[in-house]
């Protein structure tokens, strides 16, 4: 019997041979996305510890310092009384000046002309020199020393009752965590789908390549057995001339297989980070092996289970969460604050500018409460309706990943019975080859004969191939579908 089943060409010794789980390893840890997606994870998860700190006490330091030109004088250099005018001079000095209606000065008009005028005179200067010494002490009291003004305060605020607004915050960033985790997931399932394609690819193309070598060289064969039998006037010129225009397009498929081998070779190598001119060989081993599951498949509780899905349920409690944080809007809002102050000026007994440190504490308790916020109330009934929007969207979902679930399932079967179907068509295809070889050498068949008998055998060796791809790349889809990838 002939050996025409394809068979598995010897690597050289330095060529490299890849396993589909080494193709998976290495597409995972050096593929373009994982470093983005690890950075992803660790900021959702900063993002939910800070949701989680925000209920603790937040304690905070603030100092000021200013520099002014000028001080504050609390009272006017000069100030107008009923009885007289007092005024504070640039130059430190104080003077008053006596109304014209005042006791004093009629007292000194009554004794003109008299010895009692000095005297009352003296006694007019003199009261209004004591007013005047007298207001600009107050005066000088009432200034404020502002060349250096400095504050600083050490505070402590505590949240007591905030409407819900942290614990939906929290709640938010828990779910944007979960989807984080999700969506790697997803993409790590994508990924390993996107290798078992491509690594299939390979497959298949190269046991076209090597299909094709054989059908070449079996055409060189016959091209060179006509030849003879041209040569002995058992054949004609017409017979060879047909055999040259099958190895003519013989030839080209090689090379249309060469070509398309060394392209789906640099797309799994770009999927597995790997130089793109690197040659390596796969393991063909398993490309047969594919099973039906062995246990029915529960399409329905296989989609609840789909990342997709979570993903969704996730985006569910976000603009659930986005409702109640609109919601909190219309709570009241209760926080609890203590400090530490210190200032220079400082006013706790008077207002003075002696440097010697001196402070106060404070706590108090601050609540708002909302009467009429109407765009609040707007945008929780806004979030209420986007909430209810995803959750109608989750529902469509889980159905149609149920169809998706069933179908990949389906298919994966049809793929199956393809193969049992391709197998004996290219187990007899053989037959009939070995037949044909055989009825050629013994010149009961014409070279073309042989030919269709050629043709037929790389047609059903080609269609094994495709129905056993097809099954493996099905096979993946359906494990995805499952959550056994």
């Amino acid at each position: 019997m002939l050996l025409l089943s394809v068979s598995l060409l010897a690597e050289a010794g330095d060529t490299i041979r890849y396993t589909l789980e080494q193709c998976h390893e290495m597409a995972i840890e050096n593929g373009p996305s994982s470093r983005s997606r690890e950075e992803l994870l660790k900021a959702a998860e900063l993002n939910r510890k800070a949701a989680l700190a925000a209920m603790s006490p937040h304690v905070s330091a603030n100092a000021a310092y200013v520099w002014n030109s000028r001080q504050a004088h609390l009272l006017a250099n000069q100030t107008q009384f009923d009885f007289g005018t007092a005024t504070v001079n640039n130059n430190g000095t104080a003077s008053f000046e006596w109304g014209a209606e005042t006791p004093l000065s009629r007292l000194a008009d009554l004794t003109q002309g008299t010895v009692f005028h000095r005297p009352v005179m003296q006694l007019e200067q003199d009261a209004g020199q004591k007013i005047a010494d007298a207001y600009q002490q107050v005066y000088n009291t009432m200034t404020v020393d502002l060349t250096h003004v400095m504050v600083a305060q050490v505070g402590v605020t505590q949240p007591i009752y905030t409407g819900g607004r942290l614990t939906a915050a929290y709640k938010i960033a828990k779910a944007t965590e979960n989807m984080a985790n999700i969506e790697s997931e997803n993409k790590h399932d994508d990924i390993i789908t996107a290798v078992d394609e491509a690594y299939w690819r390979v497959v298949s193309v190269n046991c076209k390549h090597r299909l094709a070598d054989n059908y070449f060289n079996l055409l060189c064969k016959l091209e060179n057995d006509v030849t003879e039998l041209v040569n002995e006037g058992l054949a004609t010129q017409s017979d060879l001339l047909k055999v040259r225009t099958k190895r003519g397009e013989a030839e080209v498929k090689r090379l249309q297989a060469d070509n398309g081998l060394t392209l789906s070779r640099m797309a799994l190598a770009q999927l597995c980070g790997l130089p793109l001119d690197e040659v390596f060989v796969l393991d063909e081993s398993t490309l047969s092996e594919t099973e039906l599951p062995k246990t029915p498949i529960d399409a329905a509780a296989a989609a609840s289970q789909r990342k997709e899905l979570q993903l969704l349920r996730e985006s569910e409690q976000i603009a659930r969460g986005n409702a109640r944080l609109a919601a909190a809007g219309l709570q009241p809002t209760i926080v609890a604050s203590a400090g530490y102050m210190y200032t220079n000026p400082y006013a706790e007994n008077g207002i003075s500018s002696d440097w010697k440190g001196h402070g106060f504490f404070s706590a108090g308790v601050v609540m708002n409460i909302p009467i009429a916020h109407a765009d609040d109330i707007l945008r929780y009934k806004a979030a209420k309706h986007a909430a209810n929007a995803v959750a109608l969207e989750t529902e469509e979902l889980q159905e149609k990943l149920t169809l998706q679930t069933t179908q990949a399932n389906q298919r994966l079967m049809e793929s199956q019975q393809k193969i049992a179907l391709a197998q004996l068509t290219c187990n007899n295809a053989e037959e009939v080859l070995r037949m044909a070889q055989e009825s050629f050498a013994a010149g009961m068949i014409t070279a073309s004969e042989l030919m269709q008998a050629q043709t037929a055998w790389l047609a059903a060796a080609t269609d094994l191939v495709d129905a056993e791809t097809e099954a493996k790349v099905n096979d993946t889809l359906l494990r995805k579908y499952t959550g056994k990838l």
